[in-house]
């Protein structure tokens, strides 16, 4: 399983880079309509849709507001959204720390809302992102720190794990892990800021920054595991050899995004 996870990861992290850097604009952005497409459609199995009919439902409607956001983006308050996105994310927290006894998820329609508040948000995130100046500089550090608190939480976890972080929802992580998940994002954060010239509060503020985006980047990844659990599903779909669906790869993201472009309009003056 190991070795298919690598393979397909590094078929995937290529693509995804070369989106990023070689498409322009226009095109980057229908690339990320797809892939919020496709999550939508394993979100709706998530949300307990089981029948094509009402899945194809729920993506038609997702589409819709994908193509109300490509008319209107200029028009919209990008930062509001990805700030009400962040209020969001503390309710899935609070929800992911309760569970099993945490309320206000379980209906159909509550799971099928969740899932407009959690992929619209980033689809703004990363358009905001590629539109901006170092916009493909900031995507790749924004892979580079959910791919980094990844995979430093896998080894460290390995290697020291002991403590559980959340047994009822995804019994294989622990604290350990994600504090070894944590290092590699202050690691990632350190070279970047060194590389850029940033001073000594700059690095400071994109230390902060890189360790908040580590840690809600844990949540999205505790959030789907605790969908999965309640539906009784092991992966939201089969699309990716070893690595489940399209959500199971993007679910980190889709929460460290928000707070990421946030931060990094707010705090670091790139």
């Amino acid at each position: 399983m190991l070795k298919q996870r690598i393979f397909t990861a590094l078929i995937l992290a290529p693509l995804a880079l070369l989106g990023v850097f070689a498409l322009p604009l226009p095109a980057f952005i229908y690339l990320l309509d797809g892939a919020i497409l496709l999550a939508a459609w394993e979100w709706s199995n998530l949300a307990g849709y089981q029948q094509k009919n009402s899945r194809l439902i729920y993506l038609g409607l997702m589409a819709l507001v994908i193509g109300l956001a490509h008319g209107f983006y200029t028009l919209l308050p990008v930062q509001g959204i990805l700030l009400l996105a962040l209020f969001g994310w503390l309710l899935a927290l609070f929800w992911v720390v309760r569970y099993p006894d945490s309320q206000g998820w379980q209906q159909q329609w509550q799971r099928a809302l969740i899932g407009f508040v959690v992929l619209i948000p980033c689809w703004f995130a990363f358009v905001s992102m590629k539109a901006s100046e170092n916009g493909e500089l900031l995507i790749l550090l924004l892979f580079l720190l959910v791919w980094g608190a990844d995979v430093g939480a896998y080894f460290a976890g390995k290697r020291f794990g002991r403590s559980k972080l959340a047994p009822a929802v995804s019994p294989g992580k622990t604290r350990e892990g994600l504090y070894g998940g944590l290092f590699s994002c202050l690691l990632v954060a350190l070279g970047y800021g060194l590389f850029n010239g940033f001073d000594q509060m700059q690095l400071l503020m994109l230390l902060l920054v890189s360790l908040l985006t580590g840690m809600i980047s844990v949540l999205g990844d505790l959030f789907e595991s605790m969908l999965k659990r309640y539906r009784g599903i092991k992966d939201s779909s089969q699309l990716l050899p070893g690595h489940g669906g399209i959500l199971d790869r993007i679910d980190s993201l889709t929460a460290a995004s928000p707070l990421f472009v946030l931060g990094m309009h707010f705090l670091i003056p790139v």
